[in-house]
């Protein structure tokens, strides 16, 4: 590499510049990442799209709660457990995240039409765009993928509402070929593997089109397309305040064209403090059933969790991954609904032990973190805990698990640009204390 050792010492300037001390957020009253210091986050916004909720408060007292999960007013429970085993669960939360009301039958046959004629890639895209330039990050391929869907888009800028939901439909039901491509195409020319394409099919919804267009035979069981439709249900939206979705708010009130608001917000996703958090889950699983001799001893675990959050094992960050949630106290109704999943689908595959094992992960850790912290502290799974073990089960490989969720939230920052667009309309400013000191100006001969 050219020049490294003079980025090395320029880094270590950069530092020096750049750090803020931790005693002027507390002397500022500065919210650092946003959150009060007990971790309740500063409010920036009103929607009417979600709603999240794991406290509440009686007598004058924040109190934890079992997690509660709604979209525009429904319970994630009902839209889940109550949906049976019918096909279109994704769709039908699509249509209620775009439009506020959950469809008729009709509405839904119609919608269904519509998402399957905009799956369609513009002729030469996989070509030019997915298969010339392909990379192991899907989450780059599918960033520059939507990118160049606005060339194919003569109204770009146009901003109407009518317009506004062509674009956005068009992209949430382009994104699976675009990812699962994206990966078909990094698996053979990167990984040399056989590349084998299967055109989305009109009658199958899209947990059934991914998992037809990712597998070789195209195949799939009811379990398996119910699992991952249920997954990319969840997955869809999260109350407003995550990342993704504040990132898509403020593109959204620069007054920015719809391909490049969901292209930050799929590159604020990609992070692994956010979409790639289940991708560490199995990581640290891998690295515990090489390190633990009796996977059934929740002695054993415990020991070797503890040297995990002690920063003695694993990656030694002390993190115990798909534990705890910045809202989540008591339970996460996500990982809830996925974790039934889970269970039926190591039944079907014979994947009992590998779930046993998170099942007692699960019971042992909240515990360890507690004894950490020194103090009550309420830590639930979250998310990210049981869907990458739901992933897998499924054969989709680890480059695919953020693109999912990147698929599924796309549905969701499409509703918070339509309603940032109708509701606010003033372009997202926030005040910074500036810690600058004032300097003389020094000619550059007299410098040192």
């Amino acid at each position: 590499m050219q020049h490294e050792e003079y980025y090395k010492e320029k880094a270590k300037i950069c530092e020096a510049h750049s750090e803020i001390p931790l005693d002027l957020y507390a002397k500022f009253d500065v919210k650092k990442g946003l959150r009060d210091s007990d971790g309740k986050g500063v409010i920036t916004g009103i929607t009417n799209i979600s709603k999240v909720d794991g406290f509440a408060t009686v007598n004058g007292v924040r109190v934890p709660i079992e997690g509660r999960l709604a979209y525009r007013g429904y319970s994630i429970f009902d839209l889940v457990g109550k949906h049976g085993e019918a096909k279109y669960m994704f769709e039908e939360c699509i249509y209620l995240m775009l439009f506020g009301e959950l469809p008729t039958q009709a509405q839904i046959d119609e919608f269904h039409k519509v998402l399957v004629d905009n799956m369609k890639l513009p002729s030469e895209f996989p070509k030019n765009v997915l298969f010339r330039e392909n990379c192991g990050d899907i989450m780059n391929t599918m960033a520059r993928g939507v990118l160049e869907l606005e060339a194919y888009d003569h109204k770009m800028f146009d901003v109407s509402i009518e317009h506004i939901l062509k674009q956005s439909i068009s992209i949430i039901a382009k994104l699976p070929m675009i990812g699962v491509y994206g990966y078909h195409a990094h698996n053979h020319y990167d990984k040399n593997q056989s590349l084998i394409l299967h055109r989305p099919n009109p009658k199958l919804s899209i947990a059934e089109n991914i998992l037809h267009m990712l597998r070789p035979d195209g195949k799939f069981t009811a379990l398996e397309a119910n699992a991952l439709d249920t997954a990319l249900t969840i997955h869809m939206e999260h109350g407003g305040g995550n990342n993704s979705a504040f990132t898509t708010r403020v593109i959204t009130s620069a007054g920015s064209d719809t391909y490049s608001v969901i292209t930050a917000a799929l590159l604020s996703l990609k992070g692994p403090k956010h979409g790639g958090a289940n991708i560490k889950v199995i990581q640290m699983m891998e690295d515990i059933k090489k390190n633990v001799h009796n996977l059934k001893s929740e002695e054993e675990l415990t020991a070797y969790l503890t040297k995990i959050v002690n920063k003695e094992a694993f990656d030694k960050q002390g993190l115990i991954y798909g534990m705890g949630h910045a809202v989540y106290s008591i339970s996460d109704p996500r990982a809830k609904l996925l974790k039934s999943y889970v269970r039926d689908l190591s039944d079907e595959k014979g994947w009992g032990k590998e779930f046993r094992l998170y099942e007692t992960i699960e019971k042992i850790a909240p515990k360890i973190i507690a004894q950490k912290r020194k103090g009550r502290v309420d830590v639930c799974i979250n998310v990210d805990y049981y869907s990458g073990l739901l992933y897998k089960m499924l054969g989709i490989p680890e480059e695919l698990y953020t693109p999912l969720f990147a698929i599924a939230r796309s549905a969701g920052w499409s509703a918070h640009r339509i309603e940032e667009i109708i509701s606010s309309g003033k372009i997202i400013r926030p005040a910074y204390v500036s810690n600058a000191k004032d300097r003389e100006y020094i000619p550059i001969e007299e410098r040192k």
